[in-house]
């Protein structure tokens, strides 16, 4: 194959793959916090807790369901959204302030899909193999669990009996180009605790949506770059409501020094000292997040599956198959 040969078959197997991965555009993709507690919307009611809406390449996501279902319930309300239209919803962690509204979602559409962590026994329901505990074969039938003849698997119910609930265990992509990213706190007092992210791939980078950030801002980040370097906006909340300044410093410094975060939007558990130092780092690249804000994700906000060659080199391909013989 001559070189010329060789560059239009990049160039076309390129565009064939960019065609693939790349979803159509969706008109008006943003972000809109439904449950904090800051806000200027008087329409809503301010209260602690994280709600936010997503709406991305067609996708309409319920990303948490905040702190009290009635309050939950006014709030969308007040801002015209139709929870029989949602494609999913993610609860973020077990914490009731990202998830007691999660009834009124019920009452509205009681099938559609909630992704939870996975917990060994948790609020959303989970299983066991019944070999997790000691037995006595010495102990006559009555003493002992199931007369002695357990079940090889026992299951244990969910606070929401009813609900679709998928349980991740591990950072899966659950549709092309949105991925929810897995991973277990270590920090004291939320020891363990298991915790989503939502991470969306987009023409523009990496769109990151947290709840309360208990594995640490910086993993999840530090994690969320392996699907697409390039960290578009990261809007939520990162659980630095009671740190001190030399935490506040040091996380803010990652984010915009080691990660090069592009625009910040923080919320819920940030905490007012963070808010500050944050907006004092990006300047006009932080957005305010308060309460009924819509946060544009961007022009061009196409969700990307796969890596294919950025539109530059594209541009080369094209000069050098049309000057090559």
């Amino acid at each position: 194959m001559t070189i010329r040969g060789l560059i239009a078959a990049v160039l076309t197997g390129a565009i064939a793959l960019a065609t693939t991965y790349t979803s159509a555009k969706a008109a008006g993709d943003q972000i809109t916090i439904l449950y904090d507690a800051f806000g200027t919307d008087a329409t809503m009611t301010k209260d602690w807790g994280f709600s936010a809406f997503v709406e991305v390449a067609g996708k309409r996501i319920l990303f948490d369901t905040g702190d009290n279902a009635d309050i939950f319930a006014a709030n969308v309300k007040a801002k015209g959204i139709d929870l029989t239209k949602l494609d999913f919803v993610v609860l973020s962690h077990r914490h009731s302030d990202h998830m007691a509204g999660l009834s009124y979602v019920l009452s509205i559409n009681p099938t559609v899909k909630i992704y939870a962590p996975k917990e060994g026994f948790g609020i959303y329901g989970s299983s066991l193999p019944s070999s997790f505990y000691r037995k006595d074969d010495s102990l006559p039938p009555e003493m002992r669990y199931f007369g002695g003849k357990p079940p090889e698997v026992m299951k244990f119910g969910a606070a929401w009996a009813n609900a679709h609930f998928e349980l991740i265990d591990q950072t899966t992509e659950i549709a092309p180009g949105i991925t929810l990213i897995s991973l277990i706190s270590d920090a004291p007092g939320t020891k363990e605790l298991k915790e989503l992210s939502l991470a969306i791939n987009t023409a523009n980078g990496t769109v990151l949506v947290v709840g309360c950030s208990h594995p640490g801002i910086e993993r999840i980040v530090e994690a969320a770059t392996a699907i697409n370097p390039k960290i578009h906006l990261i809007a939520g909340g990162f659980h630095l409501v009671a740190a001190p300044d030399d935490v506040i410093t040091k996380a803010v410094a990652a984010l915009k020094d080691r990660f090069k975060v592009e625009n910040i939007a923080p919320g819920h558990c940030t905490g007012e000292p963070t808010f500050a130092a944050l907006k004092k780092a990006f300047g006009d690249r932080y957005i305010y997040a308060g309460l009924g804000t819509s946060i544009s994700i961007g022009p061009g906000s196409d969700v990307r599956r796969g890596d294919m060659p950025a539109p530059e080199e594209l541009i080369i391909y094209r000069r050098l198959a049309a000057s090559e013989d």
